[in-house]
């Protein structure tokens, strides 16, 4: 199974939609030994463990530590880059993928993170073609009201030194609404949802050139459509995902550790066949037309609802949209297949759960 493992819940940011910087105390820290991890993790014979915080590079000793320890299992990285080059290169050539935080151009990256991270996170990108990273690098925006998702992805997406090989985003729609947005329902129709229209017509355009850019909340879905080959929640919370806390606790959620609702278990008594596929979306999404291509989008908001019922419906509605405008596509698409511009296996990403939800 995948497993996020939570280095520490501090942060050396303090980006305006998360705050993770303003984590304190003894409770941001490990409090289980590797030898108790060990004993939960022998259990399974299929481990990825997934580097996250916090910042999980303010503790790259540990980092170290964990992939001594566990020279078999897949790793994983999610990292806001800013330490990302003095990881030893031995052990960043052993990441499977590593995903960058960045929000697209440098005047929406730092309005979001702070002045100046932007360049510091491409100088660091950098670093890795330096040093010959064969694995995925993913470009990983948080999208937010200051967002303009068409020239965003464009922009990450057409960057040349560094290159991103994916962008993959998540929308700013977990906490507390009024807050984080002046005005959610304008936003989407005027910038969203036009620039998601816009993203796929000009994505399958390329295709005749035999280009199928690496779009990620695209790939999955055309690969559904494509096939036929529904999905259960794509970030596998709650049935093959999981996130083990400072505290050794075990969530469906890495965002998630002050929600009792969300924790299943822990490293010190639970076996990793005791909370296989324990926890599942509830109403209203399995019944919604669209549940075999989304696979409910979010445990945790469908669970926990934040935005209320209403907020879910709206969330909801910029899904049904991207879902939509893929599938008025898939005919040029299965044509582009049928003539061999390009091939259906390019659609099939990614091989192995990587850290992006799919569904933004």
């Amino acid at each position: 199974m995948n497993y996020h493992i939570i280095l520490t819940r501090r942060c050396n940011l303090n980006c305006c939609y998360c705050h993770g910087g303003e984590e304190r105390g003894p409770e941001t820290e490990l409090h289980y030994s590797l030898d108790e991890l060990a004993e939960f993790l022998e259990k399974d014979d299929n481990v990825q463990l997934m580097l996250y915080g916090g910042e999980p590079t303010i503790r790259i000793p540990l980092i170290c530590k964990l992939m001594d320890r566990f020279p078999d299992a897949r790793f994983t990285l999610q990292t806001n880059a800013l330490r990302l080059s003095q990881i030893p290169p031995d052990y960043v050539e052993r990441l499977h993928t590593i995903l960058v935080s960045i929000d697209g151009t440098e005047a929406v990256t730092d309005e979001y993170r702070s002045k100046g991270v932007y360049q510091q996170v491409l100088q660091n990108v950098r670093w890795l073609d330096k040093i010959g990273f064969r694995g995925d690098t993913i470009a990983r925006m948080t999208v937010s009201q200051q967002s303009d998702i068409y020239r965003d992805v464009n922009h990450l997406m057409g960057l040349r030194n560094p290159s991103f090989d994916h962008v993959h985003w998540q929308l700013n729609v977990v906490w507390d609404a009024e807050n984080n947005w002046s005005d959610f329902n304008s936003w989407v129709a005027n910038y969203y949802n036009p620039g998601i229209t816009r993203l796929v017509a000009e994505w399958v355009a390329k295709m005749d050139e035999g280009i199928v850019e690496g779009i990620v909340p695209f790939l999955p879905l055309a690969y559904t459509m494509l096939t036929g080959k529904t999905s259960h929640l794509r970030c596998g919370s709650g049935i093959d995902t999981f996130a083990i806390h400072a505290n050794g606790s075990i969530g469906v959620c890495p965002i998630s550790p002050d929600w009792e609702s969300t924790i299943v278990g822990n490293i010190r008594e639970t076996k990793p066949s005791d909370i296989r596929a324990i926890m599942k979306v509830s109403e209203p999404c399995p019944s919604c037309e669209e549940y075999g291509v989304c696979g409910g989008r979010c445990l945790f908001a469908n669970r926990e609802r934040l935005w209320g019922v209403e907020g879910l419906y709206k969330i909801c509605e910029t899904v049904k949209h991207l879902i939509s405008t893929i599938r008025a596509r898939v005919p040029e698409i299965k044509k582009l297949i049928d003539e061999g511009h390009i091939a259906i296996e390019d659609f099939d990403y990614p091989r192995y759960n990587n850290g992006c939800e799919i569904i933004p």
